[in-house]
């Protein structure tokens, strides 16, 4: 118990860990994404705001006479706000510095920036003053002449709201994961609970409580419940089988023992005569053993794979019987061609004819039959009847059930007739149980061929 405890804990660990390193990673992996488009969606912004205060600029570059003063249109958008610039050439060669560039000693932007320009936005520089600065490029044509103007902004308040926005981010991201970990343990208690019930019920299994797995089970486990089932009969079956096969065996080896019985009270038989008879029922007892544990492990169907000589075994079966009821003095008569064949395995046979023997010799007066033949049909019939009490009508689907007895007087466990109404179900044929023309009962087995 304790280690199915360990293998659960074990799964859900496993479970757990797994889930919450992909959620964790892919969490982090947007976080940082999410960070990247914000840093460039901001320069971005930062660039368009540029452009709009172009005139703004370009005001600048004219107050230090770069440009001519041609345009009404600087005049009015000039606020005459100080920017950090520089103008570089088209090999960025700085050719012009902003007065307030100047002032920060900020002579080298053009060189710098050269260095990072193949890089991917935002372009973030450290200049002489030591401050950083996030540098914005614009390509601009003044007079006929192309400059690559560099704007610069102070990093520091940029990168407070950048910082921000990064530990909102992760913020958020937390939040997320532990939702997504109350999910995972809600969505674990719930997916196991199935496995829990499985566990349960194969417990009260174990304990013989139930026979086989409910349903109701989801659609992902049907096929293991529906697999653990079949094992479940299989294995019922095989024990059915064993034990149906230890009482069968016990109750043929009763007869073979009385017949040893009778034969060792004997008097009229030679030391070699009861010694060749004892060892006769020795080799029918070997068979018998042979044939019950063959039937155990393979059950009815294995069986049926040969024909068998009838007269010969029923002869057989009388002289032993003949023995164990020598005081009846019964009169036993076999309709039996001399090569009919049972189309069946002589196992079979022998517990057929054994035990319906058996018992008629057991319950007649005085008179047991046996006949066997084909009939017009094709099918295999088997008939004994006796002289003796008969069963009643009521009763003879009853006494075909195993430990269900029509004679309570005599010895038995009721075991005999369901034994033969197992073999011949196995061949698809039918014991019927009648009145005899002995005025006795009569077994009839029929088995299509």
């Amino acid at each position: 118990m304790q280690l199915k405890l360990k293998m659960k804990k074990r799964l859900l660990t496993r479970m757990f860990l797994t889930s919450l390193s992909i959620i964790t990673l892919v969490g982090f992996g947007l976080a940082w994404m999410v960070n990247i488009l914000h840093a460039q969606n901001s320069y971005n912004e930062e660039t368009a705001q540029l452009i709009a205060e172009i005139p703004q600029v370009a005001a600048e570059l004219r107050e230090h006479d770069l440009i001519p003063d041609t345009s009404a249109w600087l005049e009015e958008n000039n606020k005459q706000e100080r920017y950090v610039m520089a103008s570089c050439d088209e090999k960025f060669k700085q050719v012009w510095t902003s007065s307030l560039a100047v002032d920060r000693g900020l002579f080298d932007t053009c060189e710098r920036f050269n260095e990072i320009r193949n890089d991917s936005p935002p372009y973030y520089l450290t200049m002489a003053d030591d401050r950083g600065y996030f540098v914005y490029l614009l390509a601009v044509e003044i007079a006929g002449v192309h400059y690559n103007l560099l704007v610069m902004k102070d990093a520091a308040k940029l990168e407070q709201e950048y910082s921000k926005f990064s530990k909102r981010t992760y913020i958020r991201l937390a939040m997320v994961l532990a939702l997504a970990l109350i999910l995972l343990v809600s969505a674990a208690y719930w997916g196991m609970r199935p496995l829990v019930r499985m566990q349960n019920e194969l417990q009260s299994i174990n304990q013989g409580k139930t026979k086989s797995l409910s349903e109701g089970y989801p659609v992902e486990l049907e096929g293991v419940t529906q697999a653990l089932n079949q094992l479940l009969q299989q294995s019922s079956a095989q024990q059915q089988r064993y034990q149906n096969a230890m009482n069968d065996l016990a109750h043929s080896l009763k007869t073979r023992l009385a017949a040893v019985h009778a034969i060792t009270d004997d008097t009229s038989l030679t030391k070699q005569s009861a010694n060749e008879k004892i060892m006769e029922q020795i080799s029918q007892m070997d068979q018998l053993v042979k044939y019950q544990l063959k039937r155990a492990m393979l059950g009815r169907q294995g069986l049926k794979q040969e024909h068998t000589t009838i007269a010969p075994l029923v002869d057989q079966l009388a002289q032993m019987l003949f023995k164990i009821y020598r005081d009846k003095q019964v009169q036993f008569k076999a309709n039996i061609p001399a090569n009919l064949q049972f189309p069946g395995n002589k196992g079979d046979l022998m517990e057929l004819c054994g035990n319906l023997m058996e018992n008629a010799f057991r319950l007649c007066i005085s008179q047991v039959q046996v006949s066997a033949r084909y009939t017009d049909q094709g099918d295999f019939e088997l008939i004994v009847e006796d002289d003796g009490p008969g069963v009643e009508e009521k009763l003879r689907q009853k006494i075909i059930q195993r430990g269900v007895r029509a004679d309570t007087q005599s010895p038995g466990q009721g075991i005999g007739l369901a034994v033969c109404d197992e073999i011949v179900s196995s061949y698809g044929g039918e014991l019927s149980i009648e009145e005899s023309h002995l005025e006795g009962a009569r077994f009839r087995i029929r088995i299509p061929v």
